[in-house]
């Protein structure tokens, strides 16, 4: 009877998609999920079966009560679970009663992301060429699968917790400028002990984070991110899609390691897709509190155009920028203006003299443009130009007589309202235009009661120019993201960010030689930017984007990189930054394993994994050696959920190196990096 019902709840649940796997097994852990949180789905799948109601259910007052501890005491009991699972708990990857999954505190990766894999973000670039041998043409034929890059999330529990966030060792310790590489003897500082150097770390970023807290304690006057958006698809080289709470979860990690290194002043800005941004409004104001928000920027992105934008869905340009700062008190937004057109309401025109206000007269541009063509009808002389022409001459008179070109607004509040008296004289004689000076306000013109506002005040220094300008909405729609791809000499088709919108936001927030940090920094668009605009800088990122990399995109930079804003700012190149990784433990032995091309590799390796490298205290090593490897189910599992299982058994506490530990000649850490480490800690021997 046990055996039925257990067969038949198998076969119930197997009809809901969401609870088998590639291999149509049982997903027990996301099961046990779901019960937990009483999932409507599932609990009218059990209501719905006449067995699993009788079993798992409780009727009273005629309404049925869902016994979910029994239903999981149930699955537990009759080992539901797929294959993996099953061998999970044998392997003695399980908290007590709980999976490690079902116990998430933090999230160490970000899957796909977070690892050594080959950078670039396109589907071509994310495609293998093999050969394949064809009998009927007694040849081989080439051919192109997408790329499998392998890497597990890996989520660690916070009572699991002891030795995860201490200081990391460095290695590879270099410092570049213009005059090539070169290995440092020290770190430069200010006068306060703070280090000066701009930073690009390489390594896990929440560690990397963790590592920074002592020595940039309240440091950094702009931290912004752009994390992988949680897409759910399939269109880069890496998938950005996991589980909703863990990627929250890995969110909050960060943003509160984060939040240690930021100025009072400093603000925090981070750039989402559609897909998360309401979750991460309300993570920001669970962690940098609801009346610290300063904005949040909607900014398009790319032109609804082409097949997408004709499908019957509602085409998505948008990304968001959420602005937080740390102490909404101590914080003050820089004013930036931007570029606009012509306003046509900009229609009068001065025909004398200003020094003479007391005989001013004026007329319309219009009126003025007919007048100077010696066109004395108004109607003759529009219908001389199309529409584009007219519009065309008239922002061209515009532009020229700017000073003298004029439009009227209601006079509002400020300092114009402690001058009623002056402005209620003004309204009193119609007709004329008065003017009022004093030492409060830099002079102010009246004209019918109304203030007038001259073209040539609209005039601002944008970029080097002088353009006409309005302030910064929170709407942008002015800066492009067509045509970046080999911004500083670097090539990446898809998910790379505009240099001018990173000089947007640096000259938003900060001033030269404040701090700014990038903890998925991805091709460094920050960082170059910062670099150009004289900024101190800090990236931190662990995927590997080989040519299109960072530490590539900084060389150019140093040597005068011409993309980019680089003539916006007149970058000539120069200045220097300090690369460094964080020494590899566990991590190593992940390489290894995903490295792995076979089974049988991994079986050969284990006795690696378990002498030089630290493995879980709960793998049962002995019952893996000589039991569980060599039973043919184990064996039937994929490759991949082979290589997760043995990435699972690696202590997650013992990934890095520990500063702590550096000096142990285990670690086999160079003298310089151990002396560099040491300068970086400011450590005494």
């Amino acid at each position: 009877m046990a055996n039925s019902l257990k067969t038949h709840i198998e076969n119930l649940l197997k009809t809901d998609e969401r609870l088998i796997d590639e291999n149509n097994e049982i997903r027990g852990n996301l099961i046990r999920e779901l019960a937990n949180k009483l999932d409507e789905r599932l609990i009218e799948l059990l209501l719905n079966d006449e067995n699993a109601r009788k079993t798992f259910f409780l009727m009273i007052n005629e309404v049925y009560v869902f016994k979910h501890n029994d239903f999981k005491f149930f699955l537990d009991e009759n080992k539901i679970d797929n294959s993996y699972t099953q061998y999970e708990n044998r392997i003695g990857l399980a908290l007590g009663s709980k999976m490690l999954n079902e116990n998430q505190d933090v999230v160490l990766n970000f899957p796909y992301k977070d690892c050594v894999l080959e950078g670039g973000q396109s589907t071509e670039e994310g495609m293998d060429t093999y050969f394949e041998f064809r009998e009927e043409k007694a040849e081989y034929e080439e051919k192109q699968a997408k790329r499998k890059e392998i890497f597990f999330n890996e989520i660690l529990a916070r009572d699991e917790i002891d030795r995860l966030f201490e200081p990391k060792a460095f290695t590879n310790i270099k410092k570049y400028s213009q005059k090539g590489e070169a290995i440092p003897t020290t770190f430069t500082r200010d006068e306060n002990g703070v280090i000066k150097d701009n930073l690009i770390i390489k390594g896990n970023n929440l560690l990397a984070l963790h590592s920074l807290t002592k020595q940039f304690n309240k440091q950094v006057k702009l931290i912004y991110i752009d994390p992988p958006f949680n897409t759910g698809k399939d269109e880069f080289k890496y998938n950005d899609s996991f589980n909703h709470s863990t990627w929250l979860t890995f969110m909050k990690n960060r943003l509160e390691s984060a939040k240690l290194l930021l100025q009072n002043e400093g603000v925090i800005c981070v750039h989402v897709g559609n897909e998360e941004a309401s979750y991460v409004q309300i993570l920001l104001n669970e962690i940098f509190k609801k009346e610290n928000y300063l904005n949040h920027i909607t900014m398009t992105t790319n032109a609804a155009s082409g097949f997408k934008a004709t499908s019957a869905k509602i085409f998505s340009t948008s990304n968001h920028i959420f602005l937080y700062a740390n102490n909404i008190n101590e914080c003050n937004l820089n004013k930036i203006y931007v570029p606009k057109e012509y306003d046509e309401n900009y229609k009068y025109f001065l025909t004398n003299s200003k020094e003479h206000f007391s005989k001013w007269k004026y007329t319309t541009v219009i009126e003025e443009l007919a007048k100077r063509e010696e066109i004395g009808d108004i109607k003759s002389f529009k219908l001389k130009y199309s529409d584009a022409e007219l519009q065309s001459k008239i922002k061209e008179f515009a532009e020229q007589n700017k000073e003298n070109v004029f439009r009227t607004a209601a006079v509002g509040g400020g300092a114009l309202k402690k001058r009623k008296s002056t402005i209620e004289k003004s309204k009193s004689e119609k007709g004329k235009v008065m003017q009022h000076l004093d030492e409060d306000v830099d002079g102010f013109y009246i004209l019918n009661g109304e203030q007038i506002v001259f073209w040539g005040n609209t005039y601002k220094e944008i970029n080097g120019l002088k353009v006409p300008a309005t302030s910064l909405t929170d709407v942008w729609t002015d800066i492009g993201f067509t045509g970046i791809a080999n911004e500083g000499g670097v090539t990446l088709k898809n998910g790379k960010k505009p240099e001018q919108l990173l000089k947007r936001i640096i000259d938003l927030t900060t001033l030269p030689n404040d701090i700014l940090l990038d903890y998925h920094l991805g091709s460094g668009t920050t960082v170059a930017v910062a670099h150009k605009m004289k900024r101190q800088y800090i990236g931190i990122e662990q995927l590997d984007y080989y040519e299109n990399d960072s530490l590539i995109r900084l060389k150019n930079v140093t040597k005068a990189d011409t993309t980019g804003i680089s003539k916006t700012v007149n970058w000539k190149g120069g200045g220097s930054f300090v690369y460094l990784e964080l020494a590899k433990n566990n991590e190593q032995a992940k390489e290894l394993i995903l490295d792995c091309g076979s089974f049988q590799e991994l079986v050969n390796l284990f006795d690696v994994l378990y002498e030089e490298f630290f493995l879980h205290y709960n793998v049962k090593i002995k019952e893996f050696k000589e039991k569980i490897s060599k039973e043919a189910n184990f064996i039937k599992l994929t490759l991949l959920k082979q290589k997760e299982m043995f990435c699972k058994m690696l202590d997650l506490n013992q990934m890095y190196v520990n500063a702590s530990e550096m000096e142990d000649s285990r670690y086999k850490l160079s003298p310089s990096d151990i002396s560099l480490t040491k300068d970086f800690y400011q450590i005494k021997d």
